[in-house]
C-alpha cells in the first residue's frame, strides 16, 4: 500500500512546516503555501491510523478543479498544482471559522433535528421535517475552526459578538458561501448528483477575501444521486451518498464515534482497498471524468522533486 501518510521535506525557504488532519502545509518565505494533500483519512475529527492510497490526488484534482471553475464568484489562493497531490497558494490569515452550507437536513444537522432540536447554529427549522428533506433555501450553519479536538457550532451573532470575523467580512463570507454553493450544486446537477452540504473556508490578503483549502471535494461534502431521490424520500428510504458518510457508518458499525475509550476498528488491506475504490469512485462521479491514477514507486521523491522544481522556477 503506497499511501503517503507523512512528510518532512526541507526547501529553501521554508518558514514553517502546520500538519493538519490531512495536509501538510509548508510555508515558503511567508509568502508561498505549499499544500501537501496526504493520504491520511479522518473521521469523527480522529485521524485514523493507515492511509488511503490515491485518496490525496483524489482530493487534489477535484478541489483544484472547482477552484478553476468559482474563480469569477470570488478570488482564491491556488497558483499552481506542481504535483497530482499539492496545490501551491498565495498565503493569506484564515478567518477562525467554516462556513458550512445546507441544502437539506442531512448529516450533523439531522443528528441536532432528529434529538429534538429545532434551532442550528441560530437558524431555525422547520418542523415535519425528515431525514434528507430539502430545506425551503440552503441554510448557513458555521463551526468555529479548532487547531485541536471538536470544532463547535456557532452562530453568526456569536461570531460577531466574539471578534472572530467583523460584521462587514461575516455578511461577505456568507454571500460568496450561497454563491459558491448555487454554482456547486449546478454543476453537480450536470453530473447528476445532488450537492447536500459542504463547507468553505477563507482567509485575507492584503485585504482581499480569498476561498483558500479545499473545495467541493468528498471529504468537506455530501453528495446524492439525483436520479431516484425522490422516490426514495417518498419510501423514507436511505439516499445514495457520494460522500465519506460509509467510513462514518463503517466505524459506527464497529462501535467507534471518536469518544474516549473507544478503539478504532482494525483496518485490513481489503478495506483500506475498498475505500480507495469508492473515492476513485467519488471522483469520476464528481467530476465527470476518468480518474488517471498517478502510480509511483516512491510517492514521497515525487512530490519532493516536483516542488524542488516549481520553487526553482518562480525564483
Amino acid at each position: 500500500m503506497n499511501a503517503v501518510v507523512k512528510t518532512n521535506f526541507n526547501f529553501e525557504g521554508q518558514k514553517d512546516l502546520y500538519v493538519g488532519k490531512v495536509r501538510d502545509v509548508y510555508n515558503i518565505d511567508n509568502q508561498y503555501l505549499m499544500m501537501v494533500v496526504s493520504d491520511r483519512i479522518s473521521a469523527f475529527d480522529v485521524v485514523l491510523p493507515k492511509g488511503i492510497p490515491f485518496k490525496g490526488q483524489v482530493l487534489n484534482q477535484i478541489a483544484a478543479k472547482f477552484l478553476d471553475a468559482t474563480m469569477d464568484i470570488v478570488p482564491n489562493w491556488k497558483i499552481a498544482v506542481p504535483d497530482p497531490m499539492v496545490t501551491v497558494g498565495r498565503m493569506c490569515e484564515p478567518f477562525k471559522v467554516e462556513m458550512v452550507v445546507r441544502g437539506y437536513l442531512s448529516g450533523h444537522a439531522w443528528r441536532e433535528y432528529s434529538a429534538g432540536k429545532r434551532t442550528l447554529c441560530g437558524v431555525s427549522l422547520p418542523e415535519g421535517l425528515k431525514e434528507n428533506d430539502k430545506f425551503p433555501q440552503p441554510i448557513i450553519t458555521p463551526t468555529t475552526k479548532e487547531a485541536i479536538g471538536h470544532d463547535e457550532d456557532i452562530s453568526k451573532e456569536d461570531i460577531i459578538k466574539h471578534g472572530l470575523v467583523t460584521k462587514e467580512d461575516y455578511e461577505q463570507l456568507e454571500k460568496y458561501t450561497l454563491a459558491l454553493f448555487e454554482r456547486g450544486t449546478q454543476i453537480a446537477k450536470e453530473r447528476g448528483l445532488i450537492l447536500v452540504d459542504t463547507k468553505y473556508e477563507f482567509g485575507k490578503a492584503d485585504g482581499v477575501i480569498y476561498l483558500i483549502d479545499e473545495i467541493h471535494t468528498p471529504d468537506s461534502s455530501r453528495y446524492f444521486h439525483l436520479e431516484g431521490y425522490q422516490e426514495r424520500q417518498a419510501k423514507s428510504e436511505k439516499q445514495r451518498q457520494l460522500s465519506k458518510e460509509f467510513v462514518r457508518e463503517w466505524l459506527m458499525e464497529n462501535g467507534f464515534q471518536g469518544q474516549e475509550g473507544q478503539a478504532v476498528p482494525e483496518m485490513t488491506p481489503e478495506i483500506i482497498s475498498q475505500i480507495s475504490e469508492r473515492y476513485i469512485e467519488l471522483y469520476e462521479n464528481i467530476v465527470g471524468e476518468k480518474f488517471v491514477r498517478n502510480e509511483t514507486e516512491n510517492v514521497q521523491e515525487r512530490i519532493e522533486n516536483n516542488l524542488k522544481n516549481w520553487l526553482t522556477s518562480v525564483r
